[in-house]
């Protein structure tokens, strides 16, 4: 066993923080650490000045209005507050979601919640490469849908939904359009105006930003989007999540979206070609099946299933060497099949016999080529292992 720690390649579920966003967070720690809502002295208005110029940079990069940037604790709680505020802001015009069956659980769960106190949810089906039916989600709406939430890119399998075209299919059918860009933001370039979102939540830990801080992209205008608070007990974010910022951790998520921002093109490049590498790499193994669209991914995800390999068994020969997973971190210690990967039409065998690469910044070429070597002679292994006699 090596004396090094594992490579990491399991950035869906989190990333290392940036040194370059951790020097931008220490000062409101000690220096620069009042509250924002203290309105009356040099401290307050300091962290309100830090949350203000932290709210614009996060709005320029969907190309929102920093007035439309409410902070949340994460993307869980943009997503809860996105799904049921609107559900209960319009309630009077309609009771009906549609949302899709690879969706994280953030979205599913509320979506279910709901459904208890009568709402109708349709949950749309998604083609063999993760891609939802355009078609399909036309024919759903209904007059009284009132919101259609649709994730920008998957957890799992990186599949990036054509957010442009479900925007106009919302848009013209008079529906608002939620999407829960968590894994999106940083990655690839959203901008809430051509793809006509109304509704968008985001994170700051997928990006090499802190855990803990995400926030949700509100419309105000075009249309404005009413929404209910689900958190009381103070008047910050317009009403519409109580409790006192963070500054530290809002500086942090705004340094860490600039900083991919900047160099959101040669990242992906570089990402995309790492996976490809790998993905080349792998294809020598037999029975193995490559989950989600080929090209229309996250340019840093590959997830694969191989055939008659248990996953949990490749998962413990590859700790060693490689810290990946084989589904959302969020359930990783559940015993049923991914959800998503069932919902692709593939087999609870072949779902639970998946990895999920997640390559990010700090990955270089020498650690891919390692970790499919290791990939190899494990799944070899296992392997003979199968054929071996017993006794």
């Amino acid at each position: 066993m090596p004396a090094h720690r594992p490579i990491y390649l399991d950035c869906h579920a989190t990333t290392p923080l940036d040194p370059r966003v951790l020097d931008a967070m220490l000062p409101y720690f000690t220096e620069q650490f009042g509250n924002p809502a203290s309105v009356t002295h040099q401290y307050g208005w300091e962290a309100e000045a830090a949350v203000q110029q932290a709210r614009s940079i996060i709005a320029s990069a969907i190309q929102a209005k920093p007035n439309e940037i409410l902070f949340t604790s994460g993307a869980t709680e943009a997503n809860n507050l996105a799904i049921k505020g609107v559900a209960e802001a319009y309630f009077a015009k309609g009771r009906h979601l549609i949302t899709v069956a690879t969706e994280h659980s953030a979205v599913l769960d509320p979506c279910r919640y709901l459904e208890s106190l009568g709402f109708e949810i349709t949950i749309l089906p998604v083609q063999p490469d993760g891609l939802i039916d355009l078609d399909q989600l036309t024919q759903a709406i209904r007059p009284d849908t009132v919101l259609v939430s649709v994730m920008a890119a998957n957890n799992e399998i990186g599949v990036i939904q054509p957010l442009a075209a479900i925007g106009q299919i919302c848009r013209s059918a008079g529906v608002l359009f939620h999407t829960d860009a968590a894994q999106a933001i940083g990655k690839i370039p959203l901008d809430v105006e051509a793809m006509q979102i109304d509704l968008m939540s985001l994170t700051a830990h997928k990006l090499y930003g802190p855990k803990g801080i995400g926030a949700l992209y509100l419309r105000r205008r075009n249309p404005r989007v009413q929404l209910a608070a689900q958190l009381h007990g103070g008047s910050q974010e317009r009403s519409l999540r109580a409790g006192t910022l963070y500054p530290p951790q809002i500086v942090g998520f705004a340094k860490a979206v600039e900083l991919a921002l900047a160099s959101l093109e040669t990242e992906a490049v570089q990402t995309a070609a790492l996976r490809d590498g790998l993905w080349q790499q792998l294809q020598v193994l037999e029975g193995i099946h490559l989950n989600g669209h080929l090209s229309q991914r996250l340019p840093g995800n590959l997830n694969i299933s191989l055939a008659g390999v248990s996953g949990q068994a490749l998962l413990l020969g590859l700790q060693p060497v490689v810290a990946v997973s084989s589904g959302s971190a969020c359930s990783s210690a559940q015993t049923q099949p991914s959800h998503v990967l069932t919902a692709l039409g593939r087999s609870p065998e072949l779902a639970y016999a998946s990895i999920r690469f997640g390559i990010g910044r700090f990955n270089t070429a020498t650690q891919l080529e390692q970790v499919a070597a290791a990939v190899l002679e494990t799944v070899q292994a296992l392997r003979l292992a199968d054929l071996a006699p017993a006794g």
